[in-house]
């Protein structure tokens, strides 16, 4: 087999022999001997690729098989990667003719509502990455919570960005917990965020104001714009800190003692000074995350953590 199938050219591999048999380069015996033209412009570019070390020394065989095959195989993806777009320009043109005009990079939708509408209306998501102030919108519905998990339990992939604020809701902490134990990874952050929707890398959506949740939203096709935002998120995602690994709050801290208190939900909430609702809600939502099924569990493993 040669080499020039995992990408050498034919002066490289003769030189590259060439040097396994000699282990010294002489240009002039090289050129005379191989019939190739300016040798040392080659032995260059073996160094270049890392076949040959800066001493002339050539690679073992083994380690030039293994350095080719890699770089072979990362041309190949980025090659995949190339072509995945063609995909992108199907679907376009089969929205274009089922909608009857062009399909536009950058789309105004005069309501948030009508997001969901499109991203349904995408097949096959494959890849989710969401940054909210809170895990569920004011217009939430569990039929398409239950949805979302389904695709999740499919094989989607699904990341979620939210707020500190999140850590004095209960319930929406509560709810945060249940789609993050469901597959949809969560992260909190502290950092200040625009609003954002990536689908599969390739579709994004934003709102015009952000401090308006119900206005309109910018449908973005654009490659580049998406790929900024991409990065936008990535960086933020790196910098939260993971849903299980957040230390309890101050009020956590103090439902958590009134749990191994006392007996009664009444007492407890009326010692925190708190509605038997809210101190419930705290309850079930640190039972969740401990990973609880009865308060004495939860007790038990709160003690393990050292949060008792």
């Amino acid at each position: 087999m040669s080499l020039q199938s995992l990408g050498l050219t034919r002066d490289q591999e003769l030189v590259y022999r060439h040097l396994l048999r000699t282990r010294r380069f002489d240009a002039g015996t090289a050129e005379a001997e191989l019939g190739v033209p300016r040798p040392s412009a080659v032995l260059d570019e073996l160094r270049a690729l890392g076949v040959v070390d800066g001493h002339l020394v050539p690679l073992p065989p083994a380690a030039v098989v293994d350095l080719l095959l890699r770089r072979q195989v990362e041309r190949t993806s980025r090659e995949l990667a190339r072509l995945d777009g063609v995909f992108d320009v199907v679907r376009d043109l089969a929205e274009e003719a089922r909608r009857g005009r062009p399909v536009e990079l950058v789309e105004r939708l005069e309501h948030s509502s009508e997001v969901n509408l499109r991203v349904d209306a995408l097949p096959d998501r494959a890849e989710t990455m969401n940054a909210k102030r809170l895990p569920r919108s004011p217009g939430h519905s569990e039929e398409a919570a239950r949805t979302f998990r389904r695709r999740l339990t499919d094989g989607m992939t699904s990341r979620t960005l939210v707020g500190a604020t999140t850590l004095d809701l209960p319930e929406e902490m509560a709810y945060a917990r249940l789609m993050h134990g469901s597959g949809d990874l969560h992260r909190v952050t502290a950092e200040p965020f625009l609003p954002l929707l990536v689908i599969d890398r390739r579709i994004a959506f934003v709102l015009v104001d952000p401090d308006e949740p119900d206005a309109a939203v910018l449908m973005i096709r654009q490659p580049g714009i998406v790929a900024a935002l991409v990065n936008l998120y990535e960086a933020l995602w790196s910098r939260a800190a993971d849903l299980d690994a957040l230390d309890l709050s101050a009020t956590e801290a103090r439902v958590l003692r009134a749990l191994a208190a006392y007996g009664k939900d009444e007492t407890a909430a009326r010692e925190l000074n708190m509605s038997l609702r809210k101190y419930r809600a705290h309850v079930a939502d640190l039972m969740s995350r401990l990973g609880a099924t009865t308060r004495f569990q939860a007790a038990l493993r709160a003690v393990e953590r050292g949060w008792l």
